[in-house]
């Protein structure tokens, strides 16, 4: 007699794909995020304010396949200043992630505009959790804060979750609020949300008015003939930078946890902008050398003795910040997080060499 074997098929259950909302898509953060989150395999939503000028250079290149056919990737108009459309938002959307990357993030402009850079910075974060909350989300959402090492300001390095806050511009007092209402809505109603205190990080995708891609770009143009001289503000100031691309990974870490925390992500070194400079400059065979004190001081091309690099008062703060170096420990320990995946020389040397590729 023949035994006959059953064969019983169980099948595995469907894995619902998940959804995560970015506001603040359209900068070099939330580009690098977004096709993190793809390769994690996302449905992904991000926020775009309504501009007249083109603003998704960035995001462009993910509408090309596989992405759009695949309905992978959608962008929507919001605003973090609008309460009520945050709202729309999120309950249209359902995500189970958001990540809040929208910021007036350039220092030295927030003391020119501090109300709107106060709207945005503190006002939007909240906006943000009371949308999780009102809609009874609590539960469901996993919440991210980019908070900045510039909340730190006149606080002695190195700088940990411990440091004491010491903000230096209307930029940091706004983040700090930020900082705050995330950790309140955090303990007040159990929401998962997580600040990361991200140090100076950068990219090839930079904005031209901040200070990184400002040097890059005019080392590769002055290199070639395009541009006279760089323009500056305190070349003594120290930062600690680290790669964007590297530091996204990071955000998404956070919201995986077990439980909701806050973390500094650092490379744990600095770097003056002289050096960011010097580095920037070597990289195009232009070695510069220093000459004059304070306001006079001067970077020249030691091969041709031609002015390279002038102070402009235009570009220091009414309070500076002199020295942020992050200690990024905690992160290593419970995120598995290498502070020196890109090492600064790396950064400063792919920078250059992109923004030569686009003028060349």
């Amino acid at each position: 007699m023949k035994r006959l074997t059953l064969l019983i098929i169980i099948p595995f259950a469907l894995v619902a794909q998940k959804k995560a909302l970015i506001f603040g898509v359209t900068g070099q953060d939330g580009a690098y995020l977004v096709e993190f989150l793809l390769g994690k395999g996302y449905e992904v939503h991000g926020v775009k304010r309504r501009s007249s000028y083109r603003n998704t250079q960035r995001l462009d290149h993910l509408y090309e396949e596989p992405y759009e056919n695949e309905r992978h990737f959608y962008l929507h108009y919001g605003d973090v200043t609008d309460g009520l459309g945050v709202i729309t938002l999120v309950h249209k959307i359902q995500p189970d992630e958001i990540y809040n990357l929208a910021a007036q993030s350039h220092v030295r402009l927030s003391f020119d505009i501090p109300d709107y850079t106060n709207d945005v910075n503190a006002g939007g974060p909240l906006r943000i959790l009371e949308a999780i909350r009102a809609l009874s989300m609590t539960d469901k959402v996993r919440f991210y804060q980019a908070s900045t090492s510039e909340m730190f300001g006149a606080a002695p390095p190195p700088q940990n979750e411990e440091t004491k806050f010491y903000p230096r511009s209307p930029y940091a007092v706004g983040k700090l609020g930020g900082h705050w209402h995330t950790i309140n809505y955090r303990e007040a109603y159990g929401i998962f949300a997580c600040s990361g205190i991200l140090f100076n990080h950068e990219s090839p995708r930079r904005g031209e008015t901040f200070l990184s891609h400002k040097v890059t770009l005019a080392a590769a143009r002055i290199s070639k003939g395009l541009q006279k001289k760089l323009h500056i503000g305190n070349l003594n100031a120290r930062r600690d930078w680290g790669y964007a691309k590297d530091y996204v990974e990071l955000m998404w870490l956070m919201l995986q946890q077990d439980e909701p925390d806050d973390y500094v992500i650092a490379s744990g070194e600095s770097h003056t902008v002289r050096e960011f400079c010097e580095l920037a400059f070597s990289h195009v065979g232009i070695d510069i050398v220093w000459d004059g004190e304070g306001m006079d001081e001067k970077g020249y091309d030691r091969k041709t003795g031609r002015t390279i690099i002038e102070i402009d008062e235009r570009y220091f703060r009414p309070t500076e910040v002199d020295s942020l170096r992050g200690d990024p420990s905690k992160a290593v320990k419970k995120l598995g997080w290498n502070p020196q995946k890109t090492t600064f020389e790396e950064l400063v040397k792919l920078m250059v060499e992109h923004n030569l590729s686009e003028i060349s």
